[in-house]
């Protein structure tokens, strides 16, 4: 059934890696995200998986991630703020209700930012059917980032769809998070994660609607 598909996303991902040296790969550990590890790493097996330990996830989501660590025998590299969840509270108080975009900058964007700083591609889980900011992603694609440095961005799954995304994990007998059969559909920090409303995509219980970006992925300028 997934022929098709999986070959596209495999083409895609022996194209990106003949032409880099240090590639990365960031991964939330929700569905898609390990559909894409699983395939990136059968063509590059010590590909660097960056983590963004941002302090707020559930608890679940890490045990999940620990698990895959050890099982797949990742090369994960956990990226952090630079202060704990504790110093940032006592000095803004919680950001992700006063100001979620801020907190997502200090607890994501700029972690990210160095966390990529050495890569010369950047591998994504990102599809086109997540939410309307995605609907016109590219496999490939080349970013600004506001320090002047441009990067490869792909996204071997772009036009996977959801069902395509649980139908290879299900052929090839990956586990997923417990939270999707709870009926969560796109899964962040554990405070600013909801369950969808019936109809909505995928991405809309996230910061209870308020926004639909963490800053990850519009932080830089796409340039092709």
């Amino acid at each position: 059934m997934l022929q098709k598909p999986v070959q596209t996303a495999n083409e895609i991902i022996a194209r990106a890696l003949e032409s880099s040296k240090n590639p990365c790969f960031t991964c939330s550990f929700q569905a898609e995200d390990v559909a894409n590890l699983d395939l990136i790493r059968k063509q590059h097996p010590n590909i660097t998986v960056l983590f963004l330990e941002t302090g707020y996830h559930f608890a679940s989501l890490i045990a999940y991630r620990d698990r895959l660590v050890r099982e797949w025998n990742l090369k994960i590299v956990n990226l952090e703020a630079k202060q704990t969840v504790a110093a940032q509270e006592a000095e803004f108080g919680k950001l992700y209700e006063t100001d979620p975009t801020r907190c997502c900058s200090l607890r994501k964007v700029e972690p990210l930012m160095r966390g990529i700083a050495s890569h010369d591609l950047w591998f994504t889980g990102l599809r086109r059917e997540q939410s309307p900011t995605r609907a016109n992603l590219q496999p490939f694609e080349t970013h600004l980032f506001p320090d002047g440095r441009t990067l490869a961005k792909v996204s071997p799954l772009y036009d996977w769809t959801a069902s395509e995304v649980f139908a290879y994990l299900s052929e090839n007998k990956i586990p997923v998070i417990s939270l999707y059969s709870e009926g969560y559909t796109s899964i962040g920090c554990e405070p600013c994660t909801t369950k969808p409303t019936a109809g909505e995509h995928t991405r809309s219980g996230r910061w209870g609607g308020r926004k639909l970006e963490c800053g990850l992925h519009t932080v830089s300028i796409k340039e092709n």
